[in-house]
């Protein structure tokens, strides 16, 4: 029996090593990087313990992009939560910076339209695919004209006075 105990014992993973979390709650782990009993040197691992999520129902950019990067190894040192509102923060200033622009924008635009030198946008109806062109047929014909069983191949020839054969 106390070989089998010194067998688990030698069997036995490394622990988990808890790293840190997210404003979210989050939760960042790694295991270190240890050697089996059979001598198979196991690189470390890093994983995430998401909160409300499944980890089949994980999206790209559902942690923050610090801690994603940690989990790839594409930086050594855990991300701080200084770090990430620091990030969040510039985030939010961006976009109050874009909508100020856009609301500069506007009005400019309407001062533009008003004084004249510029002229309105027109508004265009669509229909149909966008490339297909339009013949101005808004409905479509009562009856149906279609030669799928009277059609023979080579009984239609384009007329002689047709574009292409200029």
């Amino acid at each position: 029996m106390s070989s089998i105990w010194r067998l688990l014992r030698l069997v036995r993973l490394p622990a988990k090593e808890y790293v840190g979390s997210d404003p979210a709650g989050n939760k960042y782990y790694r295991i270190p990087q240890h050697e089996t009993w059979a001598g198979q040197i196991v690189k470390e691992r890093r994983y995430v313990e998401a909160v409300g999520v499944e980890e089949y129902e994980y999206e790209v950019g559902d942690i923050p992009a610090e801690w994603e990067a940690w989990i790839r190894k594409k930086r050594n040192d855990p991300p701080t939560i200084e770090e990430i509102f620091k990030k969040e923060k510039y985030k939010e200033e961006i976009k109050r910076k874009i909508e100020d622009i856009c609301e500069k924008d506007r009005i400019q635009k309407a001062k533009e339209y008003e004084e004249g030198l510029v002229s309105e946008p027109r508004q265009t109806q669509i229909k149909g695919h966008a490339s297909a062109p339009h013949y101005g047929k808004n409905e479509p014909s009562e009856e149906p004209v279609s030669t799928a069983n009277i059609y023979q191949p080579g009984s239609w020839m384009p007329p002689k006075n047709s574009a292409h054969n200029k």
